[in-house]
Parts: C-alpha cells; sequence; structure tokens
C-alpha cells in the first residue's frame, strides 16, 4: 500500500514534514532521472530538485505528470543555479588512455553513481560530481569541469522551463554575486512558490555564526524581491551515503544555525541518510530534509537492472516494488513525524 501524505507541499514545510529529493545538480542521466522521480514521487516526496537542464527536466516532469495521473500527488519541480564555482556544478574527467593496463581502478570502486566502468572515462551523463574518485586516482590525472551555466544563460532557460522552485547554491563573501544572480532569474516572470538558499561551512574556512550572518544578507535580498525562503543548510554535501557520521554533521549544523537564522523553514541536507531523524532532539524543527546520494543509492540496483532490460522501471512490477520499499522506508519517517 503506497503512504499517502495528506498535507499539501506547502503545509509540510510548516508541519516539520517537508521531504525533498536532490537528482543532483550535474546529474543527466535521463533514464535514472525518470524512475527516480516517478518512485520518490509515488512514495511521497514534496519538491524534486533537478538539474538546470531542459532535457532533464522534460526525463522528470514525464514522470511526475504520470504520478499525478496514477497517484494524485504533484511535487514541485525545482531547478538548482549556482552564483560561482560550487562542487555540485562539477563532473569528473580523464583520460583513460593515460590508465596504466595493471591499475586496479580504484576509482571505479568508489565512485557511488557507477559512473567509471571497466573500461574508458567517466560517464558524463551519470556523474553528479562527488568528487570522490579525484583523490583516489593513484596517478592523479583525475579532474574536475566546471558545468555551471553562466548568468545570461538563466533567464532564456527559465522561460522554457517555468519551474515551481528555484535553488541558488552560495558561498560565503558572494553576497553581490547573489544579487546578481537574482536579478537575472527575475528577468523572466515567474511566480515562484519557494526560492531555495542552499550554503554550508565545509571548504569555506567559517564558523556558524558568520553562516547566519551569510543566510541573512541573503535574506534582505529575498525580501526585495517579495520571495518566501527556504535556507538549505549543506552539512556534508554529497556524503549521505556514508553513514551516521555525515547525519550528525548535518544535525549538528542545524542545531547551531536555529537560533541565529533568518525567517523561514530550514531544511536539512548534506550528509543526509536514514540516520538523521533518530539525531534530532526534541525541539521543534527542522521543518525539512532533503535526501540525495542516499536516496539514489538505496534504489541504484533497479535502476540499473531497468536500464539493461531497456525499459523504464514503472514497467518492471517486480523492480518497482522492490525499489518502492526502499524509498518509502527512507522518506515514510519524515512523513508521519510530529515537530513539536
Amino acid at each position: 500500500m503506497i503512504h499517502t501524505n495528506s498535507l499539501c507541499n506547502s503545509e509540510a514545510l510548516k508541519k516539520g514534514n517537508w521531504v525533498k529529493l536532490i537528482c543532483g545538480a550535474s546529474n543527466q542521466d535521463l533514464a535514472s532521472i525518470n524512475d527516480l522521480c516517478s518512485i520518490y514521487g509515488t512514495a511521497g516526496v514534496h519538491c524534486i530538485d533537478l538539474a538546470a537542464d531542459e532535457a532533464v527536466i522534460n526525463a522528470a516532469r514525464n514522470a511526475l505528470d504520470w504520478v499525478f495521473e496514477t497517484h494524485g500527488k504533484k511535487p514541485w519541480l525545482m531547478i538548482s543555479l549556482s552564483d560561482g564555482k560550487d562542487a555540485h556544478f562539477r563532473k569528473a574527467w580523464f583520460n583513460p588512455d593515460l590508465c596504466p593496463s595493471n591499475c586496479l581502478r580504484p576509482c571505479q570502486n568508489i565512485c557511488p553513481a557507477h559512473a567509471i566502468e571497466n573500461e574508458g572515462g567517466v560517464k558524463a551523463s551519470k556523474c553528479y560530481g562527488c568528487g570522490r574518485c579525484i583523490d583516489t586516482c593513484p596517478l592523479g590525472i583525475i579532474e574536475e569541469k566546471d558545468r555551471r551555466l553562466t548568468l545570461k544563460d538563466f533567464a532564456p532557460l527559465l522561460t522554457t522551463i517555468k519551474p515551481d522552485a528555484v535553488e541558488i547554491h552560495t558561498a560565503p563573501g558572494r553576497a553581490k554575486e547573489f544579487e546578481k544572480t537574482m536579478k537575472e532569474i527575475f528577468k523572466v516572470n515567474l511566480e515562484l512558490k519557494r526560492l531555495s538558499v542552499s550554503c554550508g561551512l565545509q571548504g569555506h574556512g567559517i564558523n556558524h555564526e558568520k553562516l547566519a550572518e551569510e543566510l541573512w544578507l541573503r535574506h534582505k535580498f529575498l525580501r526585495i524581491h517579495n520571495q518566501k525562503p527556504l535556507w538549505q543548510l549543506d552539512g556534508r554535501r554529497m556524503s549521505g551515503d556514508l553513514g551516521t557520521g555525515a547525519a550528525k554533521i548535518a544535525v549538528k549544523l542545524w542545531e547551531k544555525i536555529r537560533p541565529i537564522a533568518p525567517p523561514g523553514p530550514l531544511q536539512l541536507a548534506g550528509g543526509t541518510n536514514e540516520s538523521t531523524i533518530n539525531y534530532l532532539p526534541e525541539i521543534s524543527g527542522p521543518e525539512g530534509v532533503a535526501f540525495g546520494g542516499k536516496a539514489r543509492k538505496i534504489i541504484q540496483p533497479w535502476l540499473e537492472e531497468a536500464q539493461r532490460k531497456r525499459m523504464s522501471l514503472r514497467d518492471w512490477p517486480e523492480g518497482w516494488e522492490a525499489a518502492l520499499s526502499e524509498a518509502k522506508k527512507l522518506i515514510n519517517p519524515w512523513l508521519i513525524r510530529k515537530s513539536s
């Protein structure tokens, strides 16, 4: 039986039951995106965060139309943009001709997206930029390629896509860049349900108080544009499949930011997994959670088998039921939790 969530998307943010699926700001694996959106849309997520890519959006919309027609659920469609260089918007690359024949390919073993196979380089469509392969390569030949859109691309793409929500990935010291990004976004007449701001501590050399200051600066710009904020606290980015340590980091960041954050719902991300909910104290919040790497990993076997069968997961009943069961185990505790 499919879990039905009676709360609408906006109400879920107020009640603390909000769940978002992060498909990956660099993920262009269209078959997997279609299946991910179908599975997690059916399971009851309220929002799906996608790469700012027209083909990716079309694959997601196809899935979400099916979810609505079949189950009457309509998650918001969110796209991710960045106001500067960001790890979420990169892909790994290497020249396979430089690999020695006796290489044990540790890059292949560590890749959570299975974007590196027995032969060849990185399959760009599957890579979502976690970067684990870069440090693992014994020869140091793996590079990162920046895949961000430029400012001039924002307005034309948004005009075509017309998302329900937009997320801007930002970093300390980029307030001016953030403002420029917002101005480009609002060249298009969009009625966004939410404008999400994603930022964290990792790699920036700041403490939680400085992070809160940066969020308050972003809050000023959101008020000018009369936007409803959603603050995504990126604990340990793209690490939810690594275990409980990553989950603790995400919760600890929220605990420190919560008393000094600007108005608006706070969402956990970066390291979130099935353990996250167990580390939350008995106090109000957070309002939501975003699952990325963990959400993808737990149904990866069925995604890959469906592709081998050359069919959608929706057309493979046994695989569909197994994958849906795993997805529900991850998100149902959030859909039914009571935030005091």
